[in-house]
């Protein structure tokens, strides 16, 4: 028996339910169900089907295309109850659409309605977990919203942390979400009870407008993932089937991460290894084969060399978007500079012709809690700070984490303090400039001369500069409008292709978001920061100049 809507809008989400008698010793394994809808344009879709318990099936498809839709379920084995056809009407309506990689525009990203879209992310790896415990997840979620943030990074499989001291402590349920335990697992059967809470958290996330990115596979040393011989391709693929069955149809699916640090294919082991590039490379064709939406197919990296345009070079387009992470300085000394940073995002990322975001540069300590991972201890709301401001002004959107919601804690109703920095950068690109018309222009920067006060840190007008002192900038492609970014205040001087009295001149201040007037000398083209220091430190400042009509 088939149910279904007769009509569903466009960009939304369409569900057709079948039931049969017969009975199936492995419901997920026995029967293949698949949907092939026929678009007004003639464009056909195979859309799979999932098991859901209870002797149903469902399939999911979210159409593209205003207009008369056709479509037929089939089943292999044939099963008359888990086959039908019909039609449907799908009506207009104004929507954004689905996240698209957009290399040549936008920052790497935008919406099908070809608005640009900067990415402000939050890494919350074992959210539906959480939510499967009994955790407010609807309530941090809509609290995210208001706040701006768009896109969360997620783990489908929820981790144990790092196993076998780690844990966590919110968790009172089994999240295992195959069959079977950890010990003895099932791979052709899924936890319905487990998904049933994703799908909860899915489609709140759906109705308030947010982003996911689905990690289908977590660390590669967690099981079942560091052990190829018991979960082998067959079993993966099973798997990742079923995510793509039950989830490609949501608009919030922004990315398909095949794994969080896909270097630890196969073994386990953090290195590079060329065979973790052979593996992203098929399993994201195969991917692209089988999920009917076409939402973008990504990697994150743990090792962040050699280049990724070297590693995918067989075959780039295999690979939508890089996931990029990179702490920087996270030592007593310098952590909270997040020196590094930008140098990095260049040197990985030169010549790649995909995407990229800013995934990660580190979880934000609260030191109310054990410290269970070390290398947390000084990544400070300063080191959250810079390096926001580093990776936006490497050109990339960017994804933060803070230990309240990151992994073994979950704290979901209280901020940290590196939060509202967050905002400043958001508001600073997305309300006084545009983002999208801005590029990094490393060219404009001609020295740099580090002071606080009356303490002169360096001068330096050949060309190098102090671990993490360097200043960046973005610029629109007529220098209409320029942002230089002093990670520690200090003096600048550009080369610039007008005269400076042609501009506006401000300071942003990154703590607050206040601007205040800046002078510049008209000879050199340099600036000042305003003298200043914070936690002891000296402040980082934003150089805003813009051209009047």
């Amino acid at each position: 028996m088939l149910e279904g809507p007769r009509a569903v809008q466009r960009r939304a989400v369409g569900e057709w339910v079948l039931h049969t008698e017969k009975v199936y010793d492995n419901p997920f394994a026995d029967v293949i169900v698949e949907g092939a809808f026929e678009a007004p344009s003639g464009q056909v879709f195979t859309v799979p089907g999932f098991y859901d318990g209870e002797n149903t099936w469902r399939v999911r498809f979210n159409p593209a295309e205003a207009g008369a839709y056709s479509f037929r379920v089939r089943s292999r084995p044939e099963d008359p109850g888990l086959t039908g056809d019909g039609d449907f009407e799908v009506e207009d309506r104004e929507t954004s659409g689905y996240l698209k990689a957009t290399p040549d525009r936008g920052w790497g990203f935008c919406y099908e309605s070809g608005e640009p879209v900067f990415l402000l992310g939050d890494t919350t790896y074992n959210l539906f977990g959480m939510a499967h415990c009994g955790e407010d997840v609807a309530g941090f979620l809509a609290r995210r919203a208001e706040q701006a943030f768009n896109l969360f990074r997620v783990r489908l499989p929820v981790s144990p942390f790092h196993p076998p001291e780690g844990y966590s402590v919110w968790q009172e349920k089994p999240t295992w979400p195959w069959g079977g335990s950890e010990q003895k697992p099932l791979f052709d059967r899924f936890n319905l009870a487990y998904f049933h809470s994703v799908d909860g958290v899915v489609r709140k996330a759906e109705a308030l407008g947010l982003g996911f990115e689905m990690i289908m596979e977590a660390w590669g040393f967690e099981a079942p993932f560091d052990r190829r011989e018991v979960f082998t391709p067959e079993w993966e693929q099973f798997w990742m089937r079923y995510l793509v069955a039950r989830y490609d149809a949501f608009n919030c699916v922004y990315f398909w991460t095949l794994m969080n640090e896909y270097e630890y294919y196969p073994d386990g082991d953090w290195r590079y290894n060329p065979l973790a590039d052979r593996w992203a490379m098929r399993v994201g064709r195969w991917m692209k084969r089988i999920a009917p939406h076409g939402h973008i197919v990504s990697v994150h990296n743990g090792p962040r060399e050699p280049a990724f345009v070297e590693r995918f070079a067989q075959d780039p387009g295999a690979i939508d978007a890089i996931m990029f992470q990179c702490w920087g300085t996270r030592d007593e000394e310098k952590g909270w500079l997040a020196a590094g940073i930008d140098e990095q995002i260049a040197k990985s990322l030169r010549g790649w012709p995909g995407s990229a975001v800013f995934a990660e540069w580190g979880y934000e300590r609260n030191p109310r809690f054990p410290l269970v991972f070390p290398g947390h201890r000084y990544c400070d709301e300063e080191h959250t700070r810079r390096g926001a401001w580093r990776g936006a002004f490497s050109g990339l959107g960017i994804i933060h984490g803070f230990e309240n919601s990151w992994g073994p804690f979950a704290d979901l109703e209280h901020d940290q303090p590196g939060l509202e920095y967050l905002f400043q950068v958001h508001r600073f690109l997305t309300e006084i400039v545009s983002f999208d018309q801005l590029a990094p222009a490393p060219d404009l920067i001609l020295c740099v001369s580090t002071r606080c006060g009356h303490t002169e840190y360096q001068i330096d007008r050949s060309g190098g500069y102090a671990l993490g002192e360097k200043p960046l900038a973005l610029a629109s492609s007529e220098q209409n409008v320029i942002a230089v970014y002093l990670p520690v205040g200090g003096e600048v001087s550009l080369r610039l292709s007008r005269s400076l009295d042609d501009y506006e001149m401000e300071w942003f201040n990154p703590c607050n978001g206040e601007l205040t007037e800046a002078r510049g000398d008209a000879r050199s083209a340099s600036f000042i920061a305003p003298g200043a220091t914070r936690n002891g430190h000296p402040q980082d400042w934003v150089l805003l100049l813009r051209a009047g009509e």
